[in-house]
């Protein structure tokens, strides 16, 4: 592989990690003081402790920004830029949902937004698999995880109608 090729491809790794981290540096900055906020929260008994979250969406979001370079790196795949405007999308559904929630308390909203995030994140697979298996494969935690948390978030949000709106 020539230098510049292996350098394009390391790039493309490189930024696809930056893009998915910066999104998650932004939703976190909105939990930042959720852990006040989450403890006082009546939630249901399968609910997680407040400290599974951070490494599980670690682990998550380096998953979908290796998922995305694999696409990225097919680029040239008639359905590449497609898939990967839908990965965009979700990604920025995915750092909208903590602000609605822990930063302006809204679970109604915050629940819609998971849904829709849900949706494009299913879109994102089958467009993923069908371009590069593995790229599909590497978001299947990740629409695992957001299934629990949709049902988390309805839960918390019927639980807690007084602190979300």
């Amino acid at each position: 592989m020539p230098d510049s090729s292996r350098f394009t491809l390391i790039s493309g790794l490189v930024a696809w990690f930056a893009i998915c981290f910066v999104a998650a540096a932004i939703g976190a900055a909105a939990s930042l003081q959720a852990g006040s906020f989450y403890a006082q929260l009546i939630r249901p008994d399968w609910s997680p402790p407040a400290a599974v979250f951070g490494p599980v969406w670690t682990i998550l979001y380096a998953m979908m920004a290796i998922a995305a370079w694999l696409v990225w790196r097919d680029r040239e795949h008639r359905w590449a830029r497609v898939a990967l405007l839908i990965f965009l999308i979700q990604l920025i559904l995915n750092t909208l949902w903590s602000w609605l929630f822990f930063g302006w308390f809204r679970g109604g909203l915050a629940f819609l937004d998971i849904l829709l995030l849900w949706t494009l994140i299913v879109l994102t697979l089958v467009a993923f698999w069908r371009i590069k298996p593995l790229a599909g494969a590497l978001l299947v935690p990740y629409l695992l995880w957001v299934t629990f948390a949709s049902a988390l978030n309805y839960s918390i949000w019927q639980l807690n109608p007084a602190l979300l709106a």
